[in-house]
């Protein structure tokens, strides 16, 4: 598998992270992302199948949370 294509890394339910782009779902932690693009745009694809779900993204650095919202 090549660096670019790495999977995502999960952290355990407990850890808040430091640093990074967390995916929120129904208020639970779900995967990391490097940079908010990504994370905005796995939660827009969730979304987008799932659209009752409550989705934000956390941003670690700065303690706060996004929502994401569908786009047309």
């Amino acid at each position: 598998m090549t660096a670019d294509k790495a999977k995502p890394v999960n952290l355990p339910a407990k850890v808040m992270p430091q640093d990074g782009y967390m995916l929120v779902v129904d208020g639970k932690l779900k995967t990391r992302f490097d940079t908010p693009e990504d994370a905005m745009t796995a939660g827009q694809k969730l979304k987008q199948s799932f659209p009752v779900l409550q989705v934000t993204v956390f941003g670690g650095a700065e303690r706060s949370y996004t929502p994401v919202t569908l786009t047309e």
